[in-house]
């Protein structure tokens, strides 16, 4: 499926991101070569094949909580760009 440059700018609109005008047909390329291993990946028989919804087993998904040593809470907010009221301080997400 070939993606044009006006379907990456619509997809770019959507992920609200920008691609400068010189990069379109890098990633016109880059989106076209994801959907043709896609259509590789829907021609797989996968009638064998288990659902599963981790790639690798879980281990120590239901391990004891153990108390161990970590940052103090003055040590994490020295690493904070901005604290205020001994908090980090962060941009306004949703208003």
């Amino acid at each position: 499926m070939p993606i044009s440059s006006k379907d990456v700018q619509y997809i770019a609109a959507l992920a609200r991101i920008h691609i400068p005008p010189e990069k379109l047909d890098l990633f016109c390329a880059e989106l076209g070569g994801i959907l043709k291993y896609v259509e590789q990946l829907q021609k797989l028989n996968l009638d064998d094949v288990k659902p599963t919804s981790h790639a690798v087993p879980l281990t120590d998904a239901l391990r004891e909580d153990i108390v161990r040593p970590s940052l103090d809470h003055q040590e994490a907010l020295k690493m904070s760009v901005e604290q205020k009221d001994g908090c980090f301080k962060v941009p306004l997400v949703i208003e």
